[in-house]
């Protein structure tokens, strides 16, 4: 049933002929329920730390945190994290125990882990340890907490984003219970550094069932990203919309594909849309402005949320284009040239799940991305004229012909744009022509 690595298989047995208990643990475990390969494996152990260090003396050794009870060992160039069994006191920063005491116990370990479908191990035998009936969780698409929720979240209040990004991401539902306490506790994530929180957050974004944990669990996402208050029920009046600007929001995330940029894009697009309202004389709404004022917004977050820089920058140049039209060639070469390859096709995946996300007759502006693609495609095959270096003159060509510093650029730029407009041809002799009746 279970297909356990060589390198795994060698440190169980490592362990077992020490006289030790090992099993696989956590993550793996439910992985290998759900017909998935494992990304990594887990073992815990009723071996001390400086036991396991003896165990794989003869192999590399990382102290990832053997006051904790972990130590990783390189086997064949795979990492492999190996915990002693371990009960932990409490948690005065709702993050991390006060105290760790060793066990000998493998119950001991598996009753302070976070999910039921998280609390199973499997020994190398492949005999299943399921004391809290993880398995059956897996079977029904549940997500519940091990033994009472609100100790399990007053803990680690990680835990309650981790609950979402398991639901998100295997279209699980969340136990009753476990639900009810997530939105009392929901404030604890305020206690969770900006940058686990935002790991959790983009991967709640990119499951499968994002839409749908969104609309549940919009209060929790609200404790770091407030901002989201404001669209709820938000009335866009518009003829293009049959969403508040929340409901579009969510549902763009939902239609987008599962990229990063995309879907955050899709999250934040919006997002300053109230700000920008107002209604013409037949009460019709209009967000005059809203592309850069929700990108001036997203900035702001995404750095609150120690997003990189890279990042930011593509999530935001989504952003600011998403209501671009991008009507002729001419356009769609300055785009490609200001924001980059990559950065276009997301561009238009993003438009894509804002047509999506509207009225049916919306979904005529998907046609029109498919368009802009094919030729954007040909544009980069043909190695059309559309950023500098594709240009039939450089700087040193200028140089040659009497122009020099700050006005090279600006006149390469010029020859760029007219180019692209197809006023004037990417040919070095055409274009030495044209600067020279500058002169």
């Amino acid at each position: 049933m279970f297909e356990i690595p060589d390198y795994v298989m060698y440190v169980l047995n490592k362990l077992n002929s020490r006289g030790f208990e090992a099993y696989i643990v956590g993550g793996c475990v439910r992985d290998f329920l759900l017909r998935k390969v494992p990304s990594d494996f887990d073992i815990t152990t009723n071996a001390l730390p400086c036991e396991i260090r003896e165990c794989f003396e003869e192999h590399k050794i990382i102290e990832t945190g053997a006051k904790h009870g972990t130590v990783t060992v390189i086997i064949d160039i795979q990492k492999i994290e190996i915990t002693t069994y371990r009960i932990e006191g409490t948690y005065s920063d709702n993050r991390h125990p006060d105290t760790v005491k060793f066990s000998h116990n493998l119950y001991d370990d598996l009753i302070r882990r976070d999910f039921t479908i998280n609390a199973m191990a499997v020994n190398v035998s492949g005999e299943l340890i399921d004391n809290f009936n993880g398995r059956s969780d897996l079977k029904n698409k549940v997500i519940r907490a091990v033994g009472d929720p609100s100790k399990r979240f007053a803990e680690d209040a990680l835990r309650i984003l981790r609950a979402l990004r398991f639901a998100s991401q295997l279209g699980f539902d969340i136990e009753n219970k476990t639900s009810e306490i997530i939105h009392q506790y929901a404030y604890l994530i305020k206690n969770i550094s900006a940058e686990r929180i935002r790991e959790e957050f983009v991967k709640i974004l990119m499951g499968n069932n994002a839409e749908e944990v969104l609309r549940k669990y919009c209060d929790v996402i609200e404790v770091f990203i407030p901002e989201i208050q404001k669209l709820y029920g938000f009335d866009q009046c518009s003829p293009y919309h049959k969403y508040d600007v929340w409901e579009h929001t969510i549902h763009a995330v939902g239609a987008a594909v599962p990229k990063k940029s995309v879907r955050a894009a899709m999250f934040f697009h919006d997002i300053s849309k109230p700000d920008c309202f107002y209604k013409d004389e037949s009460g019709r709404g209009h967000f005059k402005g809203h592309a850069l004022k929700s990108a001036e917004t997203a900035s702001v977050i995404l750095k609150r949320l120690k997003f990189s820089s890279k990042d930011s920058k593509d999530i935001i140049s989504i952003i600011y284009h998403h209501s671009d039209e991008l009507n002729s060639k001419s356009e769609i070469k300055l785009l490609l040239n200001k924001i980059g390859n990559k950065n276009f096709f997301d561009l238009l995946n993003a438009q894509r799940a804002d047509s999506m996300s509207k009225q049916e007759f919306c979904l005529k502006r998907l046609i029109k991305s498919d368009q802009q693609e094919k030729l954007a495609e040909e544009i980069i095959q043909n190695k059309e004229c559309y950023t500098l270096k594709d240009l039939a003159i450089n700087g040193n060509d200028l140089i040659k012909l009497g122009f020099n510093g700050r006005e090279n650029g600006q006149l390469l730029e010029h020859l760029l744009k007219e180019v692209i407009y197809e006023n004037l041809l990417n040919d070095k002799i055409s274009l030495i022509n044209y600067i020279k009746s500058l002169k």
